[in-house]
């Protein structure tokens, strides 16, 4: 009998789930969408974790192995008491995503309040404190991201506001100003991505000099949404400018953890490793767990020129 086609070209870890909730020392809601970074010979997950009362924080988990890891007992960043932060993130802090950028890191992250979502900026250098930088969007705005180096000497960031459901790319010379907007990757009606995308993953810059950019895309069933992952390449001088796009998801909710949970059906990643050839995406499954798959940059671009789909 021959063996089974792969359904997705990501590859599901057989211990997956990494991090659950029988992992942590403490109680808590849910857990979900963990920002991920390799320091040294440490990997690191900064994970959205929900407590019983309702308000989300970040919190860091380690492991030597990528595979087995040992979260922290206290949040690594949690709603500010700060007067500049604290009206606009009185409701959770969450979904960081993390980006290198030469001897510093800088974390994105969403935060949430009365007054709707923002996206925030901190910045860390070992991973022991961190500083708030700024709040640094409209509002109403998510999926935050910056490019792990400047694009034609300026900083270059991702974000999805609410209306419209689509991916837009800025600038900026200091971080805190940003202009020159464009929309970069709007849904597809029709295709598995057709109501709604946001950048999952910080984008990756490739050997060739492409940047690779994960991204979720969101169809709304009479069941509820669905949540999946995809990928695009962008231009290595020009970021704004998609090469190809997959037509197809990489990664759908197919096991129970993923279908099962506080919210079903979804699959939602806001960080990735690269190891040579070989990309590790941790991603948020159903809300309640974090999850590890893996699968090859060819794997992706195989992917990419067979959709040869609308960009």
């Amino acid at each position: 009998m021959p063996p089974k086609k792969q359904l997705d070209i990501i590859h599901r870890w057989e211990g997956n789930p990494v991090v659950n909730m029988e992992d942590l020392w403490f109680r808590a809601a849910d857990i979900c969408n963990a920002g991920a970074v390799k320091m040294a010979d440490t990997y690191l997950l900064l994970i959205t974790i929900e407590s019983l009362r309702g308000h989300k924080s970040l919190y860091l988990a380690r492991s030597t192995d990528g595979h087995y890891f040992e979260v922290d007992d206290e949040p690594f960043i949690k709603r500010s008491a700060d007067k500049a932060f604290k009206k606009y993130e009185e409701i959770s802090v969450m979904d960081g995503r993390i980006t290198p950028f030469e001897d510093t890191y800088y974390i994105t992250y969403v935060a949430e309040s009365q007054y709707g979502f923002r996206i925030g900026l901190a910045r860390t250098d070992a991973f022991e404190d961190v500083t708030r930088l700024g709040l640094i969007s409209a509002v109403d705005t998510k999926g935050g991201t910056l490019f792990p180096e400047k694009i034609n000497g300026r900083y270059a960031r991702l974000e999805r506001p609410w209306s419209g459901g689509r991916i837009w790319i800025s600038y900026s010379d200091d971080l805190v100003y940003w202009g020159g907007f464009k929309a970069l990757l709007s849904p597809r009606p029709g295709y598995w991505d057709a109501h709604r995308v946001g950048a999952a993953v910080p984008p990756i810059r490739l050997k060739d000099g492409r940047w690779l950019l994960i991204y979720y895309g969101i169809k709304d069933t009479s069941a509820g949404p669905l949540f999946r992952i995809g990928a695009v390449f962008l231009d290595p001088d020009n970021p704004a400018r998609v090469l190809t796009r997959t037509n197809v998801p990489i990664l759908s909710p197919r096991k129970p953890y993923e279908r099962i949970g506080d919210i079903p059906n979804l699959i939602f990643s806001c960080g990735a490793i690269l190891e040579g050839d070989k990309l590790l995406l941790y991603y948020g499954a159903a809300d309640s767990c974090i999850c590890l798959g893996s699968t090859t940059i060819d794997k992706i671009e195989q992917e990419c020129v067979k959709s040869k789909g609308d960009f």
